[in-house]
């Protein structure tokens, strides 16, 4: 599993979760309830909700953000992450810090989370 897949899981849940099977219809429920998808999960509000989200800077921070959810935040993971959204040339400074918050945000917002503009942009 991926860094960008531990994030991901982290805040909208593990991947392996399955909609239960619809029930098979009786007299009085003539027809199968088929199990709707799961709308947008609303990032900024996962993790506001964490434990530990009023004391670190994840709006801004990769460091943070990845400590908040319990992922290792080390250089070699950050940089694996890099490589994985498309950073070949990742070096760990601010710049590439910055880049690589909001391209987790982009990311993240892609896979079916409502993360907010200022987070993306």
């Amino acid at each position: 599993m991926g860094i960008f897949s531990k994030i991901k899981n982290a805040i909208f849940g593990k991947d392996d979760k399955k909609a239960p099977p619809a029930s098979a219809p009786t007299p009085a429920d003539p027809t199968p309830v088929d199990p709707q998808p799961i709308s947008d999960v609303d990032v900024e509000a996962r993790l506001d909700a964490m434990d530990g989200s009023d004391r670190l800077n994840w709006r801004t921070s990769i460091v943070d953000l990845m400590k908040l959810i319990g992922v290792d935040s080390s250089y070699e993971n950050r940089k694996e992450l890099a490589q994985e959204l498309g950073n070949t040339d990742y070096s760990g400074s601010a710049d590439d810090n910055i880049w690589l918050h909001k391209r987790t945000m982009q990311e993240l917002a892609a896979n079916g989370g409502k993360v907010p503009a200022e987070f993306r942009d």
